[in-house]
């Protein structure tokens, strides 16, 4: 019995020491541009959405050992793919605006930031003061000016 426990211990280890071998990209591309926001509100973007909507993501300590490396990495790719902060200007108009559109219900909903993220960043947890400077900001067409 324990020698069966010590091969499968050995055989995780291996398993475990084998995924490291795969890294998936952790990468910064060169921001472009910012979505136009007063400074509350980009203090907002930063804390709860730009790990993984922007080109500034803060890569954390797990982001680099397997298997939570691939999750992370999925989730940035897939963040960016859809919002990307960093990239604002790449957008016309009306994607801009279905782009508030969506931020707005979300944000509403509590849908974003998704709890497992705010799980493991607490202060990425948006206060109801910052709920309603990002849904005063959507409806106003992202200005810069305090709304």
């Amino acid at each position: 019995m324990r020698r069966k426990l010590f091969i499968g211990a050995g055989a995780l280890l291996l398993a475990l020491g084998l995924a490291q071998l795969h890294v998936p990209a952790r990468e910064n591309p060169p921001v472009t541009s910012e979505a136009p926001a007063p400074e509350p509100v980009r203090v907002a973007l930063r804390t709860a959405c730009y790990d993984c909507h922007s080109n500034e993501t803060r890569w954390p300590w797990y982001a680099r050992v397997a298997p939570a490396s691939w999750l992370v990495a999925r989730d940035v790719v897939e963040g960016r793919a859809h919002l990307n902060f960093s990239e604002w200007d790449r957008y016309p108009e009306g994607k801009r605006a279905r782009l508030l559109e969506e931020i707005r219900e979300e944000v509403e909903e509590g849908g974003m930031p998704l709890g497992i993220y705010v799980l493991m960043h607490p202060d990425a947890r948006l206060r109801p003061e910052q709920v309603q400077l990002l849904m005063d900001w959507t409806r106003g067409g992202a200005r810069t000016e305090a709304p």
